[in-house]
Order: C-alpha cells, then structure tokens, then sequence
C-alpha cells in the first residue's frame, strides 16, 4: 500500500504547476482542494477562531444596542445566522475521522471522499474569510426599533370590570361614537381599566395601527411637551427640540390622521383642546377613538363624552370580598376560611371589606395592612381601627394623599362646604335642602339657595358626594369621609356623630372648636356650660333622651351662627341673648313648650323651624319681631292659627318659606283668598277643620310655591278633589291624608291636573276607601305608602267586564263597581269632570291591542314608581293587574292577611327592584310563580307583630 505522505509529496508540484500553467480555475480548485486538504483544514481552523472573536465582538456591540431598546440591524442580524451555521458545521470532525483512516487513498471510494471532502473545506475557508472581512466592517450594529401597534401595559388582575370593559368594547364598536368618557372617585380603578382594555385590545388584535396610552394629571397646567413626547415615541417620529409646541402639535395631527388610532387619555382634571396637543379630533370617518377617564362628571361632557359616558360604580360585595382575599397571605386566608360555627376572623374581616365601601383602592391598601393577621384578636383591632383610626393604618396616608387631588381642586369655598358633609354620620344620607340653609347661615355662601346645589353638584361631579336613590339627598363614601375627617381636624372641626355618646364631649374640646357635630348619639344631658367662643357651629338633632340643657349652656357662644336640636326631648330652650349672631335653629320634631322672653333679641335669625313641635303653645308674639325671617316653619306644629285674625305676621317682609297649621276652614279661605303669606307657604297643615267637608285643591291657586299638603283628623271631610289645572301648574309633591274616618271620594280630573307633580303619597287610617285607582293618572310618583284603611280591597280597581259603550255602541274593556264608571262617581259628575275622564280612559283602551284588552294587562302607570308600602290592610287582596314597574326598587308589605298576590308578572317587568319586605307566612302563601328565584337576593323577612 502507497503511503499517504508520499502520495501528498507527490501531488503538491503537480498543484504549483497547475497553478502557473493556466488550467482554468475550476479545475485548478478542484485539484488544489483536493491536493491541499491538510493545508486547507489547518486554515479553516484558524478562520474559524478569527471568526468567533470577530462575531464576540459584535454581539457585545448588538446587546449595548438592544440594551437600550434599539433594535438589531437586519444585516447584523443576518450576519449572525449565517455564522451561526457555520460555527456550528462538523466538517472538522468528519475530516478529522477521514484522515485517521489508513487507507484513504487504496480504492476509488476514498480518492472520491478525498475530493469531495476538500472541495467543502476550500468553499467552507472561503465562507469563512468573507464573514470575517463582513464583521469587521460593520460600523451600524443597531437601528430604532419600530413601536408596536400596543404597547403592554402592566398588568393586575380584576375583579367586578367585566361590565364596564363590556360597555367600553361596545362604544369602540360603534361607529355613531368617537371620544368616550370614564368617571368615577379617585382609587376606584380607572386607571386599572384603561391598562386592562389597552391589553385586550393588544390580545384580540382590532385593526387599530397604532394605540397610545397617555397620562395628562393636569391638574395644575397641561403638560403639552410630555403627551407630544409620548405620541412622537410611540409612532417612531423623531424628535427636534427646537420645534414650538404649536408645530409640533400641528406635525403629530398630520401623522395621526394617516393612522387609525385610540388614544387613552388617563386622568383628566381639565378641559383642553385635543388638537392643542397634536391629537385630531376622531369621526366616525376615520374610525379613531379617543377614551378618557376623569375624576369629573363635567370634565367629560366637556371634552365631548356626552353621549357616551360610562360610570365606574364601586365595587359590589362579591367582587370587593375577591379582590381583599386576593392581597391576603395563605396563613390569613386559612384563618378566614377555618370552618366553625363563629368564625370570629371571617366576621371582622367583613366588617373591615364592608367599611371599604367597594373601593378598589381602600381593599387593597387595607388588605395589605392585615395580610399577616390571623388570630381573632388581631383581626378585632384591625376592624376597629377601620372604623375609628383609619388614617393610623399602613399606606392609608399614601391612599389619602391620592385621594386628597380631588380636594384640592375645589375652591376654597367648595372645600368648605365638602368638610361640612363629614359632620354628619357615615353610612346615612344628606338633605341637599338641608346642607344648602346651614352652609347659608354660616355664610360660607352667599343666601342664594340656587348657589349652594350648584356647589352640592360641584362634588357630585367630582365624586366627592354621591346621589342616592332620591334626587332630595346625598351621601358621602365612607373613605372619602375619613380623608374629610382628616383634613376637618386642621379646620378646628369636632365631628362625634353617631357614636354611641352618652355624655357631652370634655371642656377642652369645646374650648377651640369651629364647629362640633353631637348627632345621632344617646347623649342624655348637656348640663354644662362650655367655653367656646369661636363656635359657629352646633349640631345636636337626633338624640332622642337629650331633655336638659344648662340654663348658662349658651353663655359663651357669642359667634354661634347655626344650632340644631331637632329630634330631642327638650322642653324649653336656656336664655339666648348672648346668640346676637345666630341665623338657623332648627327646633322641630321637639317637646318644647314655648320659646324663651329674650327670643325676640335674636334678630339676625333667618331660618326657624318649629314644625312637628306637639307641645308648642305660643310664639307669634316673639317671631313677628324677627324682621330678618327668611323662613318660619310651624308646620304640624300643636301651636296653630284657630283664628283669622292670628294671621298677624305681615311684618316678616323678608319670609320666602312658610309653613302652617290651620285648625278652622274660614282661616283657610282667608289665607288662600290673596293673602300676603299665601305666595311663601310651602308646606300646610290642615287639622281638626271642623264642618270642613270638601278641599278642592284649585282653591290653593295662590299658593304657588306649595309642595307639602298634610290633612289630618278633619272628622267630616268627604272628599277631596284635584280638579283640572286650568291655570299655572301646581307645585304640590307630598301629600298625606291620616285619621280621616269620613273619605269616602278622592277625584283626579284630566291632565294636567293639579296631582301632576305629586312625588309622594301616604294614606292611613282613611276606613271609607276602598280603592285609589286615581293614583294611574300620577305620572310622576315615586312614593307610595297606605296603612290602616280597613275597606280598601284593591289600590287600583281593575275587574274587567265586556259591556257596550253608552257613547256609541262600541264594546270596550271598562270598570264597573257599584255606581262607579270608569273609577269615576256621580260626584264626579256632578263636578263636570267626569266628560274628560271618561273620555281620557276610553282613549287609552282603545289603543291597546286586542290581545291585551282580552288579558286586561297594562303597560302604562306607575311609570316612576320607586317604593311601595302597604301596612295594616286587612282586607286588601290586590295591588292591581299586572305591568311594567320601570322604577320600582322596594316592595312593603306587612300584616296584610288577604293579600296574596304581587302585581308583577316576571321579574323583567321590574329591572331596577331590590327590596320584597314582608311576613315568611305571607311570602309562602304569595302565588307568583317568579318568587323561587329571587327568594336568596330580594325578600326580606319581617316579623309581624301583634
């Protein structure tokens, strides 16, 4: 066998002559790689080595690039693949294997093995040099990354959003809707939503080319450099400092409207104009939304998200429990799911998710504070101080802090009127009235009552106070109050409402005190006379064994401007001549017998209220000397006007607000007969009118500010009537009717009629009515209360007869019962007013399909309803006919043992009801076949007493 080295020894002249000969270039390859294999190999390994230092030096090059958010360049990037592949080839190792055979060149096979083997290397040591000499050149290894169409947000998990990311998925839809608005308080997850819908949309990929989440906190001034650096950075525009605001804005708008984008624009707090910061206003055209969330309500009309503004409500329970369990640890979690029949930890713990009001912020701060507790007591301290010390527990500064923005946007004046709120107990409502005649008295506004609900509004919009169910009060959350309360301390504010006081807060307390709140406690004696000679405000209603105050309680109380001990025993108010300054008392609803000899030296008193005062004897003899009235109110009073010529208080020019009780029927004719106090009585009270049989309420066409009408214990009243309103409309909206043993009639002509705006009715104690079907002809009423009318079988007399219509011969759908036709009684005829009505029914029968005339279904009345009350009514059977209660929230009924039937046909013909109160005996004898399925969410139980 030839040796391999003398085969090589041979071939190598062979290789140089054929390089100086000319052979042409392939051959010439051909038998060099083939002769020069060994060589080729040493050099490929070599290159080899040049190339991984070569290729170290341009990652560390590509990753300070990548580093700082650029992108490799696609050459670069090319590059590195290509080296990739052939740092990772295993020709070495296959000629290594070749060469340690012996007999590589004793057959045809090898010598092939051999070329083919060499002619690799050669190209191999070519690829080689030229990725070397490639690398080396590179002098760009990176170029800006070209933005995504949605930049990740961080993420959070949620919990109750669901609806409201459904709401905002709906109006990105819609073509009809271009800016949307996000309200609600601070801390309930605008934010958090804006995140999880930019998310989303990055998820379920829209075809939106390019969505930018912006935060404007403009709180002071627009920031217009950042939102423009934000959207020049997310579309990949350069940046030139030297340009003007103005330019750039008008550059930015020119590239947006190529795109179609969504802008979310995170917590607003003023208005601007979106083209100021390079933002062109979206159309349906382009198809581009703009969604903005705000702690205001009228920053996002104003930004043009009237039409599609999307509420965030607090959190309800189930959601609020989740999102605390989910910032607990696994120790704490364990305590409170440990099974036991008092589970003391679960307790405390709901009582401490219940204080958060649903705010997500509140949970969260709150739960992290208590994430490590697990015994009861722990956890007792812990729902205490949610309770009392709120601001004491860890992050609730911080959570405060970032609350307080709202706070600081209001004006000086607003942020007085919102610290008032946090004298009133947490967790009750607010009359708007109310709030408006103290904020007027301790002159923080000017006496205009219609300055005061634009402020109440003000902090409605900027969720500062929230609405209740009625459109009379608000209410404050319970964390917005605490970060109230913790501001009101700075303000010289003693706030002790509703905490269980037995006794008078200490003198030192008093001493400095601005204004102090003692509501809503069981403080029994105020037998002490306090130091307190900065007090403008002194809030004591509602405390029902309050009976004595100290004869000097007043002594030192030189600056008090506002008093209130409505809702207490107190028999007679202490000398009050040291209350120069006081402009509201409010005595109502007390036992106080008669007001004090120096009553009269009160004379900048403006507001006094003495109604619902049973024991009153006399008082018109101090009032008419209190020029400055603006209000006297002696509605229900037991102090009354029995004579005419009592009404002796015309020298009250200023008086706006009257409200009186009338015991005779010639001083109500006299008072409603043009009277000067007819045009400011609101509120009337008509009581033991003796002979008084009929009240036709156009004869109060001179009050026209009347709302409030109470009939009571007027023993021969027969009927009253609420006649058509051929003049100004009524204004009346409460009405109650009680101990009236002789109604048998209640007539409502046609509309407009003077019930039209009726808001609230009660009836008790009426034994003669057997039916108030006229309460369909109210369209606006919200309230509806009866109680102790023995005869009453149905509210709305409905029994359906076919019978032929006496005006034509038309068969129609009409009610029939006992001389009634139609609802309507003879009386009713002989008062020209039955035409209209009859008419008016017919009308509406006759557009009714026959379908529903054969059901006898309505779909008409009760269209505002909000609360129904039916109490000792023992033969009631029925409310009426099935229909829709659009409004209807609360449903009463108690000891009502013949009434088996709610008037609802399915639980859709009520959307907004929350509340089915009554009896266990009552409920399981209620025939409605809907009752299984809300029994757990909407029936309350009620015991019925004897």
């Amino acid at each position: 066998m030839a040796d391999p080295s003398m085969i090589c020894a041979v071939l190598q002249p062979v290789c140089g002559f054929i390089n100086e000969a000319g052979v042409p270039a392939a051959t010439a390859r051909g038998v060099s790689s083939f002769a020069c294999i060994k060589r080729n190999l040493r050099d490929l390994t070599k290159a080899m080595e040049d190339l991984q230092a070569v290729e170290k030096v341009v990652r560390g090059q590509v990753a300070l690039e990548t580093n700082n958010l650029n992108e490799c360049h696609p050459q670069v990037s090319l590059w590195q693949t290509r080296v990739l592949h052939v740092l990772v080839d295993p020709i070495v190792q296959e000629s290594d294997q070749l060469f340690q055979s012996s007999c590589l060149c004793s057959s045809s096979l090898s010598l092939r093995k051999r070329y083919c083997l060499g002619k690799r290397v050669a190209e191999m040591l070519e690829d080689v040099d030229r990725l070397i000499r490639e690398g080396k050149q590179f002098d760009t290894f990176a170029s800006k990354r070209l933005p995504d169409s949605v930049e990740e947000r961080p993420r959070t998990k949620t919990f109750g959003f669901e609806p409201v990311l459904r709401d905002l998925g709906k109006y990105c839809d819609s073509t009809n809707v271009s800016i949307i608005g996000v309200c609600g308080p601070g801390g309930v997850g605008k934010t958090t939503l804006l995140n999880t819908f930019n998310n989303e949309l990055k998820a379920c990929g829209r075809d939106y080319q390019v969505v930018i989440m912006i935060e404007v906190s403009n709180s002071k001034t627009l920031n217009k450099a950042a939102i423009q650096s934000t959207i020049t950075d997310r579309l990949g525009l350069p940046w030139d400092d030297r340009q003007t605001e103005e330019a750039r804005a008008r550059f930015l708008m020119k590239a947006l409207r190529r795109k179609k984008f969504v802008i979310l624009l995170d917590d607003v707090w003023n208005k601007f104009q979106l083209e100021d910061v390079g933002i062109p206003t979206p159309d349906s055209e382009s198809k581009s939304k703009v969604i903005l969330t705000s702690r205001s309500v009228d920053v996002c009309y104003q930004m043009g998200a009237q039409q599609s503004l999307i509420k965030m409500e607090y959190l309800e329970k189930e959601a609020a429990w989740e999102l605390f369990r989910s910032n607990l640890s696994t120790q704490a979690i364990a305590a409170i799911d440990s099974s036991g029949p008092n589970n003391a930890v679960k307790q405390h713990a709901n009582a401490i998710v219940q204080s958060c009001g649903g705010l997500p912020l509140a949970l969260k701060v709150i739960a992290s504070a208590v994430a490590g507790l697990t015994t009861p007591s722990e956890w007792s301290l812990a729902m205490q101080a949610t309770k009392h010390d709120i601001k004491d527990i860890d992050g609730i500064p911080e959570m405060f802090h970032k609350l307080k923005y709202s706070y600081d946007k209001l004006t000086q004046t607003q942020q007085q009127c919102f610290l008032y709120c946090t004298l009133f107990p947490e967790y009750g409502s607010i009359s708007k009235d109310q709030l408006v005649e103290y904020w007027m008295a301790e002159e923080l506004i000017p006496p205009d009552p219609n300055r005061g609900h634009r402020i109440i509004n003000r902090l409605l919009s900027a969720c500062l106070l929230e609405s209740c169910g009625s459109d009379l009060e608000v209410k404050m959350h319970h964390i917005i109050r605490h970060l109230g309360l913790s501001l009101a301390v700075q303000q010289k504010i003693v706030v002790k409402a509703g905490m269980n006081l037995e006794k008078a807060p200490p003198h030192r307390e008093w001493r400095t005190a601005r204004r102090i709140s003692l509501m809503y406690n069981d403080i029994r004696d105020l037998g002490i006379s306090p130091e307190c000679k900065d007090l403008v405000t002194l809030l004591v209603q509602n405390n029902p064994n309050l009976d004595k105050l100290s004869p000097t309680f007043f002594q030192s109380m030189y600056s008090l401007k506002v008093l209130d001990l409505s809702h207490t025993r107190i028999k007679e108010l202490p000398l009050c001549s040291t209350l120069a300054k006081l402009k509201f008392l409010n005595l109502s609803h007390t036992f106080i017998e008669r007001l004090p000899e120096d009553f009269w030296m009160l004379k900048k008193l403006r507001h006094l209220d003495l109604s619902v005062t049973k024991a009153l004897k006399e008082t018109l003899d101090n009032c008419s000397k209190l020029y400055k009235l603006r209000v006297l109110n002696l509605f229900r009073s037991n102090y009354g006007i029995r004579d005419v010529n009592d009404l002796n208080i015309d020298s009250l020019r200023e008086l706006e607000f009257l409200g009186i009780t009338i015991y005779a029927e010639d001083v109500l004719k006299k008072l409603t007969n043009t009277h000067p106090l007819a045009k400011s009585t609101q509120r009337l009270s008509l009581k033991h009118c003796e002979q008084m049989q009929s009240i036709q309420i156009s004869d109060f066409t001179h009050m026209v500010q009347l709302r409030e009408l109470y009939v009571e214990s007027c023993l021969d009243l027969i009927q009253l009537i609420a006649d058509p309103d051929k003049g100004k409309a009524s204004c009346l909206q409460i009405l109650t009717l009680a101990r009236l043993p002789s109604l048998q009639t209640i007539l409502v002509g046609s509309s407009p009629h003077h019930f039209r705006n009726l808001l609230e009715i009660t009836i008790s104690h009426c034994h003669k009515l057997h039916d108030i079907t006229w309460v369909l002809k109210l369209d606006a009423l919200e309230k509806l209360s009866i109680s102790h009318c023995n005869e009453l079988e149905q509210v709305v007399q409905e029994t359906i007869n076919k019978v032929d219509n006496r005006r034509g011969g038309i068969e129609h759908n009409i009610v029939q019962r006992s001389g009634i036709i139609n609802g309507f009684s003879e009386e009713q005829e002989i008062h020209c007013m039955v035409e209209d009505a009859y008419n008016e029914h017919v009308k509406g029968y006759q557009n009714k399909t026959e379908n529903e005339q054969i059901k006898g279904v309505h779909h008409v009345g009760f269209p505002k309803l909000r609360a129904m009350v039916l109490t000792d009514l023992p033969k009631l059977t029925a409310i009426c006919n099935p229909r829709d209660f659009p409004c209807l929230e609360i449903i009463r009924v108690e000891r009502c043992p013949r009434f088996t039937a709610l008037p609802l046909g399915q639980m859709s013909d009520c959307p907004k009801l929350k509340q089915i109160c009554g009896s266990y005996d009552w409920w399981k004898k209620l025939e409605w076949n809907g009752k299984e399925t809300i029994e757990n969410k909407y029936f309350i139980p009620i015991k019925d007493e004897d």
